[in-house]
């Protein structure tokens, strides 16, 4: 009995030992990525944009067969699981938390809020996730040195480049428009007013628009700064103050849920006629629907919208993503849709690259990608995080809103840079200059 006990208990051993060698390799069947965005609170419009362009690029995926995975030596389904961060920095990192020590994701990719993703940041570094970032573009955000931030890639434009491309068209196109069209002298600076949001992307846009000032020796004048609490919808205190000051200009570091209501309060409620800019974040349908014809005139830069199409590499694959998106979800994308969109691609290029979904072979392979340009144009026509900041680099431009009377509200056209240009910009009749 004690023999045949003993060979039971080898044969156990053997087998174990022979189970262990052949299976080293975990027989994986799924990519998991983990989609973080705002699905509730202040920034839930966006939020839901993000999650469904995330879905839709995982779909197309899956249909083509998913992504090969060399190790495994077989496809493997994507599969997205949603991370709900309240459009706050706590339930940012309960999200995160959640998605990374029991949801097991292999990949991170979304956040929004620079004030929400920085709070998450420490986590991820903690726990080595491969995170791509298709928002949080203060530069406060990607160039942290308190914490290891070699597992985050940023695909978006940081705050100092957005500011800018914005700061420069206002100083290189609307300045000179105002003056011949109120027959100023030529040497006349542009009297400008800033809102912002008082939050990481708000303060990276004022002191990047600041930098930029002083940076190119700009004809600029700031004559007034007021800033608001993120997720603010009153705006009338500020803008009655920026009114007194006499802007030529509104420059407005702000969300697409903010920027609607400042828009609306400050032409209809404080009765400024004046051109307002608006950050890429805001490129949005739901913002050109609701504005309405207070946001006629208005300036929005811009790397992405469903309706104005740039020249170019990138317009067929514009208008099928929009064609995509529409048919799916009856309605259209906006600009942090595309840019997650492209994240989760991203992903699948850099697993297939890496040969594996071993987080620190995916993060290697991020760190020396180049995926060619899809919707959004890039610095040399491919995405690449290839520099110290993990950064992917954009080609921006400028947008007018004009009214479409067939649509019944707003649309783009592209009004900078030259080679880009649809149409000239256009000070309207109702528009009155600063004074002082």
């Amino acid at each position: 009995m004690k023999k045949v006990i003993l060979c039971i208990g080898l044969l156990v051993i053997f087998g174990l030992i022979a189970g262990c060698a052949t299976t080293q390799i975990p027989q994986k069947g799924e990519l998991k990525v983990g989609v973080i965005a705002s699905m509730t609170g202040p920034a839930s419009t966006t939020g839901k944009d993000i999650w469904q362009s995330a879905v839709l690029a995982a779909d197309e995926i899956n249909a083509q067969g998913g992504v090969f995975v060399k190790e495994l030596n077989k496809k493997v389904q994507v599969v997205l699981i949603q991370g709900d961060d309240e459009s706050t920095r706590e339930g940012g990192q309960k999200a995160v938390s959640k998605l990374i020590t029991q949801d097991g994701v292999d990949v991170l990719v979304g956040g929004f809020s620079s004030a929400v993703v920085s709070a998450h940041q420490s986590i991820v570094a903690e726990q080595g996730v491969p995170y791509i970032v298709s928002g949080g573009s203060s530069t406060s955000v990607s160039r942290r040195t308190d914490i290891d931030m070699s597992s985050m890639f940023f695909h978006r434009p940081n705050t100092d480049d957005s500011a800018q491309v914005t700061t420069l068209f206002a100083s290189e196109v609307i300045r000179p428009a105002i003056n011949a069209k109120f027959s100023f002298p030529e040497s006349r600076r542009l009297r400008m007013a800033v809102i912002y949001q008082d939050s990481p992307y708000g303060k990276g846009q004022l002191s990047a628009m600041n930098a930029t000032i002083t940076g190119e020796n700009l004809p600029i004048q700031v004559v007034a700064q007021e800033s608001y609490t993120m997720g603010s919808t009153d705006f009338r205190t500020q803008m009655t103050k920026i009114k007194a000051a006499n802007p030529d200009v509104i420059y407005a570091a702000s969300f697409l849920n903010e920027q609607i209501p400042l828009v609306q309060q400050a032409r209809r409620d404080v009765g400024m006629d004046t051109i307002i800019l608006a950050i890429e974040p805001c490129d949005d349908p739901d913002y050109y629907s609701g504005t309405g014809r207070y946001g006629e005139f208005s300036i929005l830069e811009s790397r992405f919208s469903p309706y104005a199409v740039p020249r170019g590499s990138t317009s067929v694959a514009i208008q099928q993503f929009v064609q995509n998106f529409d048919k799916k979800w009856q309605g259209f994308p906006g600009m942090m849709g595309a840019a997650t969109y492209e994240s989760i691609y991203i992903t699948k290029e850099a697993v297939e690259k890496a040969g594996t979904m071993n987080r620190s072979k995916v993060q290697e392979a991020l760190a020396t990608i180049e995926v060619p340009q899809m919707m959004e144009a890039m610095k040399g026509g491919k995405i690449t995080f290839a520099n110290q900041y993990h950064e992917s680099k954009f080609d921006l431009y400028m947008e007018q809103l004009i009214w479409d009377d067939s649509a019944g509200e707003l649309r783009p056209k592209i009004v900078w840079p030259e080679a880009l240009k649809e149409t000239d910009f256009v000070l309207p009749d109702w528009y009155k200059p600063g004074t002082g």
